[in-house]
């Protein structure tokens, strides 16, 4: 049986993204490792955007925009990011660069087999596929599972569910040099709703329909929806592109608490996605430089995590939203009501002070927070 330092179960943003981090550090260059994942990561199977004041990934951004629209059925206005870009990175440029960087410098088994297992066994680890077994110090966890949400009520999941057209127009209707961030403009049905526009031109676009909501469509409510807007947009012919389709779980749960001494559970599968926005791009990237500072210097991940106060504020924006999912358009447009982003972008990015973070909570609207406040005090006085 093959023995490896360290095993990650799945392929995905968060093994190549601890994996980068490893390739930096020369701690890590001695250690054999095995990254096992069914499919084969080297096509585009997604698009990533994050905000950013930095470099990073700017070799590989099929787009980096300075501006952006937020709409609303009340105004149209652009906001003004401040020091942050907006940028979009395909997926397929993604694990090319990072296969790229990692295999210069480390000593990385790439297999494409199923996990079906994988446990702790005293100081080592066991992996099963569905055709061999490994071990190894340390298994990294990537594969989620949604089971445990869903089996209990403490910590609401909402999911940000979405299709996206990739379209090429006849008529000149997309603002080349700004997306937009979300538009609320369109029905929303009792639920979260917006579109989102990524343009690569004036005739190309990303265009998705959005649903921040507990339940998910039938596949021609998001093509219709779709279909709607490039009408409104006075689009009379079109081309579809490329299709893609998402289901982003948005939920505080604690998924640090699956963590054992050698078992780490790390991206979607270990919380990494924010849980108030979905966005996981910008947070895989930190988080996992802190795996790769962790792992050299520990030898219990059950220690890894820890709480802090945006777990509280996104649990409080999940627990509105799960239970009143109306209202996300009326908070979303008061956070971005004057325009000003930068802020915003930093409080999601987690880097605000107490200062800062109340200035954000004064946008919000009062009576919503207030309620969901008090209703999860009554949660964690009584254990419900």
């Amino acid at each position: 049986m093959q023995h490896y330092h360290y095993i990650f179960t799945g392929g995905g943003l968060g093994t190549l993204m601890t994996l980068y981090h490893f390739a930096k550090d020369n701690f890590y260059r001695d250690k054999q490792i095995l990254v096992i994942e069914k499919e084969s990561k080297n096509s585009n199977d997604r698009t990533w955007c994050f905000w950013d004041e930095t470099s990073i990934f700017d070799s590989i951004a099929d787009k980096n925009w300075q501006k952006a629209w937020f709409k609303n059925t009340q105004k149209i206005q652009q906001l003004d990011l401040g020091s942050y870009h907006y940028k979009k990175v395909r997926s397929a440029a993604f694990y090319k660069y990072v296969r790229e960087n990692i295999e210069q410098k480390l000593t990385v088994h790439f297999i494409q087999e199923e996990v079906i297992d994988f446990s702790e066994l005293g100081q080592h680890c066991l992996v099963k596929t569905n055709t061999n077994n490994y071990t190894c110090n340390c298994v990294f966890n990537s594969i989620y599972d949604p089971t445990p949400v869903l089996n209990q009520k403490k910590f609401p999941l909402i999911q940000q569910h979405f299709i996206g057209w990739v379209v090429k127009t006849k008529e000149a209707v997309f603002t080349e040099d700004c997306p937009t961030f979300m538009d609320f403009s369109i029905e929303q049905n009792g639920n979260t709703r917006f579109m989102y526009v990524l343009p690569n031109s004036k005739t190309e676009a990303l265009i998705e329909y959005t649903l921040f909501s507990k339940a998910l469509l039938e596949q021609n409510e998001y093509e219709n929806a779709i279909m709607a807007y490039l009408k409104n947009l006075g689009v009379t012919a079109y081309e579809i592109i490329e299709k893609e389709q998402g289901n982003i779980p948005m939920t505080c749960y604690p998924f640090w608490q699956k963590n054992t001494r050698n078992i780490l559970h790390i991206g979607t599968a270990g919380g990494w996605t924010k849980a108030s926005t979905g966005y996981t791009f910008k947070n895989a990237y930190k988080i996992s430089k802190r795996v790769s500072d962790f792992t050299k210097t520990n030898s219990d991940f059950r220690t890894f995590h820890s709480k802090t106060k945006f777990w509280f504020y996104d649990l409080l924006l999940i627990d509105i939203l799960f239970e009143n999912n109306k209202v996300g358009n009326q908070i979303f447009s008061a956070l971005f009501n004057d325009g000003k982003a930068a802020l915003i972008f930093k409080f999601l990015d987690e880097e605000t002070s107490i200062l800062e973070d109340l200035k954000v909570i004064w946008k919000c609207p009062k009576g919503i927070f207030i309620k969901a406040l008090f209703n999860r005090m009554l949660k964690t006085k009584f254990n419900l």
